[in-house]
């Protein structure tokens, strides 16, 4: 056997090229093949919206059929239409606007919640019993909830966490929180859950589609619409296995 060192083996991936041997190669090219799961949910006519928001419209304003250069649409739509995030000033009057929202809590190492088995509500003692790892920062939340996006009309009888739970993630220092529906709160009880969380700068994202996902840890790509001063922004969402 030769005592020369052996030369890294030159590997290209979607974050550009590297120089990798042995497992760190394998894992390179594992990255590489691993589909993103877009989890946004379509934004289109007729689409679900929250009750009291605006519905979503898109329309032709231009066409090169009519004569036109070019098609050319117009889009009539809420801040909370579809994915989005919400932003503090959405229930903290004063708060920050949606440009404000800390990129780095929408990127990076997730875990999808099995709560599932969760009743009404998301308690503090459910997440106790949810087996969530500990120092994950972005939990993102399966709910029975999830099957409503298979329904034409808005459903209020989603699942989501209470005023405890809303307290328990801060006091574990989640930055970020996902559902699988349109809202991070109660239908019934929409303020405490959005104060307690915004009131301590975590992020809500809220309208996943977690329906092809199944729970875990993933690896989350989230970036919402720069718009100053709304209290809320649509967003294209995306998960990937993490290995």
């Amino acid at each position: 056997m030769s005592g020369r060192a052996r030369r890294p083996r030159f590997v290209r991936t979607d974050r550009g090229p590297f120089y990798a041997c042995g497992s760190l190669r394998r894992t390179l090219l594992l990255r590489c093949v691993l589909d993103w799961i877009d989890i946004s949910v379509p934004l289109r006519n007729d689409m679900q919206t929250f009750t009291g928001n605006a519905q979503f419209h898109i329309e032709r304003a231009q066409t090169i059929a009519g004569g036109d250069v070019c098609n050319l649409s117009t889009m009539q739509l809420g801040a909370h239409s579809g994915t989005h995030v919400d932003a503090p000033i959405h229930f903290i009057e004063g708060g920050a606007g949606a440009e404000a929202t800390p990129l780095d809590a929408l990127m990076g190492p997730a875990w999808v919640v099995d709560a599932s088995t969760a009743g009404a509500r998301i308690t503090a003692d459910d997440l106790e019993r949810f087996a969530i790892p500990t120092g994950v920062t972005r939990l993102l939340f399966r709910t029975p909830a999830v099957r409503f996006w298979d329904e034409p009309d808005f459903d209020k009888a989603f699942v989501a966490p209470d005023a405890s739970a809303a307290e328990w993630l801060v006091a574990n220092r989640v930055r970020l929180v996902g559902m699988d529906y349109l809202s991070v709160a109660p239908f019934d009880a929409p303020k405490p859950t959005h104060q307690i969380l915004l009131g301590a700068g975590v992020v809500v994202l809220e309208g996943l589609d977690l329906r092809a996902v199944e729970p875990g840890p993933y690896e989350l790509l989230c970036l919402p619409i720069r718009i100053v001063g709304s209290d809320g922004a649509p967003a294209r969402a995306l998960l990937r296995p993490r290995v």
